[in-house]
């Protein structure tokens, strides 16, 4: 199956935007960028309400959310700066609502993979736009739900078959009803998740979210009149314009790469991502052909998530000053057959390939255009979102969280140490909400030292995650990364896998277990892949590297430290490169 730019779309709109962009041509720039700024400061704003508002820590402390403005044909207009697989994806969620034909006052949620949604946990609320009584686009806000139900808190089943066992499944419906609550649906969802009060509390901070866009908007409308409407075509045409003329500028040709998953939660056998990126012109296709049939397990992923990671990559090797909207992915077509990991056939599970699978995409997309585009590709990232969830089966709590590791390092300078990488961009549970939100204390927080792969620059360390259950919980692990390292480019090194473990000991990369009150469970998080030769690595950034604890301890104790190209420095230098570094 395959999608092209133009089909977000979607249906016919009930306002006045999504024409020929002929009316935009009357907007000077200074105004078009106005313009723009205030409706990408509607989409931001639109978060920050969701933020401020929500119950759960997933989202009030990590930020797991996402905002944007649509215009009336389904386009994304504006977007804020949040999750990349939760905006990229959204349009499709979008095209399901306009399918229902909405009206003004309505609120849809969908959480559907199979009908505009991405995994069950990220649940959109879609509210149409009419300030004046006709509906002139739509606010989106789509937010990580700690619970809606399933076989294990969470809602991640590692080892679910079937998308019945990984929660609550909604197709676009409206919770609001032309202004009136839709009290059946509410008590629907209520009924079916472990954390009913909770999920409630969330929804109506992303009802409030979408209820602030409007507001802006008709404030925007009483300001400006038709012109915001035009603004709506120009600033995507704008974008389109800008992406059609970076992708100009890369060398035509045909770029592959391929990589793996570690298993599906049901099986350890690999599972193929092959990708072909062709540039032709001012054009960007990308074909997944060669990707392994959809899998037992639930790294399936919709094909709305495969173009969310192909739209995060158009982003990180284009311009980041262009405006994100529609335009920027309507020079791009993304296509995977039917029925493979990529495009699954329901019932598949899902709920990883939101969070895993995504991972991968990217990494093999980045692979495939590092020869186009060396300068803006880094090494390999972490690769995996170390999705940990920890529930009670009676429903008191259910913790989740995505822990960062190392990002890869760049042609110029070394990885980040200990962030969100790649198809997530949250932010980590502070320790003392953790605490006193759950029945959990944190042990350990901690870099991991020498797991970045070694180059001229470094890849980026990952972390050590410990915690203690301090009551019985189920435990639930969706990681990668595992067996398979982040790889370094153009010679560097790459990084140290990551490791999973309960007790101390040693589990699988996707499981699910009980386990008793004073249970602790470490995640050990995969580093970056290096970037060039390690003999070129400046002596200075590796004594800052022993000065910061980030060297391994074979670096950092006994028999001296590497300097560079394999020799070693006793006691005696090593303090003096230490005594450098602090008098520069």
């Amino acid at each position: 199956m395959s999608d092209d730019g133009d089909a977000a779309t979607g249906g016919t709109g009930t306002g006045t935007t999504g024409g020929d962009g002929d009316a935009a041509t009357d907007i000077d720039p200074v105004s078009l960028e106005i313009l723009r700024n205030q409706l990408e400061g509607v989409a931001t704003e639109m978060g920050h309400v969701l933020i401020r508002g929500a119950y759960s820590p997933n989202i009030k402390e990590r930020q797991d959310c996402s905002t944007a403005i649509f215009d009336a044909a389904g386009r994304m207009v504006a977007q804020a700066e949040h999750i990349p697989v939760h905006l990229g994806a959204m349009p499709d969620a979008v095209d399901a609502v306009l399918e229902k034909d909405p009206k003004p006052g309505d609120v849809f949620v969908v959480n559907d993979p199979f009908a505009g949604g991405t995994h069950l946990p990220d649940v959109t609320l879609v509210s149409a736009i009419a300030p004046r009584g006709e509906v002139v686009g739509f606010a989106v806000s789509r937010a990580h739900h700690a619970d809606v139900g399933g076989s294990t808190p969470g809602s991640m089943p590692p080892g679910a078959r079937e998308i019945y066992e990984e929660g609550l499944r909604l197709p676009a419906v409206r919770l609001v009803d032309g202004g009136e609550p839709n009290e059946a649906v509410r008590d629907l969802i209520r009924a079916n998740v472990r954390t009913p009060d909770e999920r409630t509390a969330d929804l109506r901070a992303q009802r409030a979210a979408n209820d602030r866009a409007e507001e802006r908007i008709g404030e925007l409308l009483d300001e400006h009149g038709s012109t915001l409407l035009d603004a709506f075509d120009a600033v995507i045409d704008y974008s389109r314009e800008r992406v059609e003329a970076e992708f100009a500028a890369l060398p035509d040709g045909t770029y592959r790469a391929q990589d793996i998953l570690e298993g599906d939660g049901v099986t350890d056998d690999d599972v193929p991502i092959a990708v072909t990126v062709t540039v032709d012109g001012s054009a960007l296709d990308v074909d997944f052909a060669g990707t392994a049939d959809q899998v037992a397990g639930n790294l399936n992923a919709p094909l709305s998530v495969a173009k969310s990671a192909v739209y995060f990559v158009v982003r990180a090797v284009t311009d980041p000053d262009i405006p994100p909207n529609h335009g920027c992915y309507e020079p791009v077509s993304v296509s995977a057959p039917e029925g493979s990991v990529l495009d699954p056939e329901p019932p598949a599970a899902v709920v990883g390939g939101n969070v895993e699978t995504s991972q991968r995409v990217m990494d093999v997309t980045l692979a495939a255009l590092a020869a186009a585009v060396p300068d803006a590709v880094p090494a390999g990232g972490q690769g995996t979102m170390n999705n940990l969830i920890i529930g009670d089966r009676g429903g008191s709590f259910t913790y989740y969280e995505t822990i960062g590791g190392g990002f890869g390092a760049r042609r110029d300078k070394d990885g980040m140490d200990g962030v969100q990488v790649g198809m997530t961009n949250t932010l980590n549970t502070p320790v003392e909400a953790l605490e006193t939100e759950y029945p959990l204390r944190v042990e350990r927080y901690a870099l991991r030292p020498g797991s970045g792969g070694d180059g001229r620059h470094r890849g980026g360390l990952g972390l050590d995650r410990t915690v203690t259950v301090e009551t019985d919980a189920t435990v639930s692990l969706l990681t990668e990364r595992r067996r398979t390292a982040p790889a370094g480019l153009d010679g560097g090194e790459d990084g140290a896998t990551g490791a999973n473990l309960v007790d101390g000991d040693p589990v699988p990369a996707k499981v699910s277990v009980d386990v008793a009150a004073g249970t602790t469970v470490s995640i050990r998080t995969p580093g970056g892949g290096g970037h060039g030769d390690p003999d070129e690595r400046d002596p200075a950034a590796r004594a800052r590297d022993r000065c910061d604890e980030k060297a391994d301890d074979d670096e950092r104790l006994g028999g001296g430290e590497r300097l560079d190209g394999g020799e070693r420095l006793d006691d005696d230098e090593r303090l003096d490169d230490e005594e450098r570094l602090d008098d520069k």
